[in-house]
């Protein structure tokens, strides 16, 4: 009679689990969601503003011609998009990208910042010349006020800093902020939420930012990341809606990265972010 090694079979069927556990978590990983948020920044009785944050596409696929995720901002109906920067990547070919941003001015004002990956691709300036000619806003240290009704919205934007220096970098966000008004909701698109000690400085009402990808990992229940870029281990900003020691709100987009990322995400689903302004 052959004898049952009890103790090898348990350990495989552990094994087996841990791998499939980790599969699950990898393809669930992969299907974006849309997160919304309801933000009270504006005075008084208004009709709200909406705005689809996209940040870190990176150029990465979804659907033929990018149509699953024109349909999910469609879907929302916003009245501003802000593209916050890594749209476009450094190794993926530009199609993907072209077909969404192309899609969104045809129906949204549009709004955008470099990351530091299109920086990294040595293209920014072909990059930005072709958003403008198709109309989207680029920003890089200006300031475009919009005007919903009675409300206004100072949409302020600055470069990633990978290509500049401190002094430069500080120079488009304070002329920036020198172009907006106190009276409006002043809004700071940066890829960056690393750097909210300095944005701590100014009195924007809200910053949107991505760039940490949630550390790739997120931690769940404690919303912070296992290693983000420019953070570290057990990043801060990484998810969500943070409130910074002067009362500014910023949103940090888990961004739409997928196949450019060189590790599964965990914890950590692809977002298109919805912000409701009241």
């Amino acid at each position: 009679m052959k004898k049952i090694d009890i103790k090898k079979n348990k350990g495989r069927i552990i094994f087996y689990g841990i791998v499939l556990f980790f599969l699950i978590a990898s393809i669930w990983s992969w299907i974006p969601v849309t997160e919304r948020f309801s933000l009270d920044l504006i005075p008084g009785d208004h009709v709200p503003v909406r705005i689809a944050l996209i940040t870190d596409l990176h150029s990465c696929h979804y659907g033929r011609e990018m149509t699953s995720l024109i349909r999910r901002v469609e879907k929302e109906d916003p009245d501003i998009v802000l593209l916050g920067g890594d749209i476009f990547d450094d190794k993926l070919p530009d199609d993907n990208a072209e077909y969404f941003v192309e899609a969104m001015t045809e129906r949204y004002p549009c709004f955008y910042v470099t990351g530091n990956h299109e920086y990294w691709s040595e293209r920014v300036p072909e990059l930005k010349e072709y958003l403008k000619c198709i109309g989207v806003t680029v920003l890089a240290g200006d300031c475009s006020t919009m005007v919903f009704d009675d409300v206004m919205l100072d949409i302020c934007g600055v470069d990633d800093p990978t290509r500049m220096t401190n002094a430069g970098w500080r120079g488009q966000l304070d002329r920036a902020y020198s172009l907006t008004d106190d009276t409006h909701v002043r809004i700071l698109l940066s890829h960056r939420p690393e750097l909210a000690d300095i944005y701590e400085e100014y009195d924007f009402d809200l910053i949107c930012a991505g760039h940490a990808h949630a550390g790739q990992i997120r931690i769940p229940f404690i919303n912070k990341g296992l290693y983000a870029p420019n953070q570290g281990a057990m990043a801060e900003y990484v998810s969500g809606i943070y409130e910074l020691s002067n009362g500014t709100l910023m949103e940090v987009s888990r961004g739409l990265a997928r196949e450019s990322t060189p590790a599964p995400r965990f914890f950590n689903r692809p977002e298109v972010v919805v912000l409701d302004l009241y």
